[in-house]
């Protein structure tokens, strides 16, 4: 088992392939592409949370100057994968995504109601600044827990029977209440929002009527083409999306958002290509954010820690016209061996934007409260967390009944608490302090669910004996083009320096967007084939050159070229093997999708989060001073980068934990945070060092490259980990994020 540290990388990682040209400033983001002719959209947002548009006062915006057009329900022009709006109008019913410009109605606060093209960005803002609405109120409902009585099963889920959202139960529904030792309690997660360095931006390119290109920040080209193309009626060929460089995503641009439409409108109505870039305040109201959570969660297991019983219930918020569901229950159907588990879930739709997918969605969520709850279980049988962890410890797939591909979240356990010193944790409350700060330990486990999906790479080798691959992927900061790399340097035996990956456009072979953790194993193993199809070729031509290659013997590749055997000594070049045979490039393109595994094991990733808090013991003020994270992912293809994704998760936790809370002025329906003055997020002085370890062995039934996904569940669990140590630095249980300092004095 291989133990990577922090101080030890692995001598073959990486370093980023494009971090020369993002440190230079030389990478181009969505809203930096210079386009001839370009002019500038701003968008004007409503003011209230609820009712329709009466009138508009356009004629001081309109007399502005350098405006070109303004746009707004009334006069845009029809998308034309949309239905003609009613007459008269009538509200969207649930289960319908917004479409900007289109009826009169409004949704939630900050929706956008009309739109500003000018001939620089100022000036658009000053003519935004001028445009004067006229609504027709209506009662409005944003707050979650008044009217948490409303929740509902989603209607989604009502309409289909194999919805993993369907109420869950095995066993015994009722055991809970028989059991020995029993806690309930109830945990709360607020609005979080994304918070990017980069906003959201698009250039939007008309050409010939017919042809768009869009230079967008969004997670998957792939998507983001089908999705526009079916909008506007285009052949899928004849759209564009171009996003080679993301500054920060999280999920914030897995799906086309209301405001790109609107940029892609505003370019057909004035016949220029137009920029979109949303300011702070607007990154509140258009790109999705963590819903809403409330959780109740009751254990109860025998005197001897054995669990007898869970029921997990979660309710989320949504907008009123779309839903948006989340995992936030089902990570307890499989997380821990226990015979009687209960889970449902619920929506409430509200007066507000629709949610979205944020880093962890639904396991980071639920895993906050369930952890939790485990920690006081813990505590109510005094026992130590890990050891009731490990008393619990799933062999199999509760849920499915199938073994895992692989696991070894007992050896993350083991190799945490060793680097942590465990052993030190005190069993009660308060029993430590250093140089008058409270001291406590935490730990808490997580999992994230396997997704592969089907993708496609491809690998051409030039002339020049370098390689490049190409796959319609994104990287929003992991590192994806420098992972693959790493991948095809291995399989072709080349130096790193000589391959290229292209990546972010939507004329590249077919990719998943980057969610779910599902790079690495999707396209990463898309790579890997194409490589080793390539790799095939290779030494097929070099057979026709040399008795040693031919089919049967043991060819490698290595150094950028072929050899008889590992002890060869004497090989040819990959450019002298093409110059032979008279090509200027050798191609290979392959697919790689899930087979008949995924009905034979349960697959997930595993890890474990150690943290060490202070707390002042007058002021409440929370400071974290050590975590240790490990996590079975199966291999790691580049531990410098892998490091990186871990830290970003804990930080990404810690912030949940301790700080980031969207504050809604409920007389408006407003959100009130909505700047980096009033919404808080992690700094460098909030966070210490951070040790992150991996198990590092292949799982070897899920991929061609045997790895699993790692950026979500570096997040997952962290934020009960942070909980749980407050309690045993304080004695006081905070159930409801963030925890801040009123809630411990």
């Amino acid at each position: 088992m291989k133990k990577q540290t922090p101080d030890n990388p692995a001598d073959n990682s990486l370093s980023r392939v494009d971090g020369h040209v993002k440190v230079t400033g030389a990478a181009t983001y969505s809203a930096e592409y210079a386009v001839p002719g370009l002019v500038h959209a701003v968008l004007v947002t409503s003011t209230i949370a609820r009712g329709s548009i009466k009138a508009f006062d356009l004629q001081e915006a309109e007399t502005a100057p350098g405006v070109l057009a303004i746009i707004t329900h009334l006069n845009a022009q029809p998308v034309p994968g949309w239905p003609a709006p009613k007459q008269p109008a009538e509200r969207a019913p649930a289960g319908t995504a917004f479409r900007v410009f289109y009826d009169p109605f409004i949704y939630f606060d900050g929706q956008p109601v009309a739109m500003i093209v000018a001939d620089t960005r100022e000036r658009a803002l000053h003519a935004a600044s001028l445009v004067r609405v006229t609504y027709q109120q209506e009662p409005h409902q944003t707050h979650f827990e008044k009217n948490i009585g409303k929740a509902a099963i989603p209607l989604n889920v009502q309409r289909s029977k194999n919805s993993p959202f369907q109420d869950y139960t095995r066993g015994n529904a009722g055991a809970w209440a028989q059991a020995e030792i029993r806690i309930e309690a109830e945990y709360t997660i607020p609005t979080q929002h994304h918070q990017p360095l980069e906003p959201h931006a698009i250039v939007a390119v008309w050409e010939a009527g017919d042809k768009l290109t869009v230079y967008d920040k969004n997670q998957g080209v792939k998507s983001a083409q089908g999705q526009l193309a079916q909008a506007f009626k285009l052949p899928r060929e004849h759209v564009q999306v171009v996003s080679p460089y993301i500054g920060g995503a999280f999920g914030s641009g897995i799906r086309v958002w209301p405001h790109t439409v609107a940029a892609v409108m505003a370019a057909k109505q004035v016949r220029r290509p137009v920029k979109l870039v949303l300011g702070r305040e607007q990154m509140f109201t258009s790109v999705g954010y963590r819903p809403y959570t409330v959780q109740k969660i009751s254990l109860g297991a025998g005197k001897n820690g054995q669990l007898q019983a869970i029921v997990h219930e979660g309710v989320g918020q949504t907008s009123m016209y779309e839903e948006h569901l989340e995992r936030t229950v089902q990570g307890t159907r499989t997380i821990y061996a226990c015979p009687n588990v209960t889970t449902r879930y619920r929506l409430l739709p509200l007066d507000v934007n629709t949610p979205t997918w944020m880093r962890g969605p639904g396991d980071a969520t639920g895993m906050f409260a369930l952890e939790s709850a485990m920690d006081e279980l813990a505590f109510a049988l005094q026992m130590d967390p890990l050891e009731f962890r490990l008393k619990n410890y799933a062999e199999s797939d509760p849920e499915r009944n199938l073994p895992w591909s692989a696991k070894a979240l007992r050896e993350c356990y083991a190799l945490g608490a060793e680097k942590f010193r465990w052993e030190n944790r005190q069993m009660q409350p308060r029993a430590v302090s250093r140089n008058g700060m409270l001291v406590g330990y935490g730990m808490a486990s997580s999992l994230y669910g396997f997704h592969r999906h089907p993708s496609k790479a491809r690998a051409v080798l030039r002339a020049d004996g370098s390689v490049t691959v190409q796959s319609a992927t994104m990287d929003i900061g992991p590192g994806t083009g420098t992972a693959m790399t790493r991948i095809a340097a291995g399989v072709l035996g080349m130096n790193a320096k000589k391959i290229r990956f292209e990546l972010g456009h939507s004329a590249l072979p077919d990719a998943p967007g980057q969610n779910g953790s599902s790079t690495i194993p999707s396209v990463g193993s898309a790579v890997y084939v194409a490589c080793e199809s390539l790799k095939g070729k290779l030494l097929a031509l070099a057979g026709e050159m040399d008795e040693r290659f031919k089919a049967g013997r043991q060819a490698v590749v290595r150094d950028g070229q072929v050899f008889g055997s590992d002890e060869d000594k004497d090989g040819l070049s990959f450019a002298d093997i093409l110059k032979h045979h008279h090509l200027n490039e050798l191609e290979a393109a392959e697919e790689s999708k899930s087979g008949a595994e995924r009905d034979q094991y349960s697959m997930y990733s595993f890890g474990c989060h150690f943290v060490e808090v202070q707390v002042h013991p007058l002021t409440g003020e929370v400071r974290v001073t050590r975590v240790v994270t490990c996590a079975d992912v199966g291999a790691i293809i580049n531990h410098k980068t892998a490091r990186s994704q871990s830290i970003g998760g804990v930080v990404g936790g810690i912030g949940m934990a301790l700080m980031e809370h969207s504050e809604m002025d409920h007389r408006f329906g407003r959100y009130v945070t909505s700047d980096f003055a009033g919404y808080h997020i992690p700094v460098h002085a909030d966070i210490p060092a951070i040790e992150v370890y991996y198990i590092d062995k292949p799982d070897v039934h899920v991929n061609p490259i045997g790895s699993k996904g790692l950026g979500e569940i570096a997040i997952v669990g962290v934020a009960g980990a942070v909980a749980n140590a407050v309690f045993n630095a304080t004695g006081r249980r905070i159930r409801t994020l963030p925890i801040t300092p009123d809630k411990l004095i």
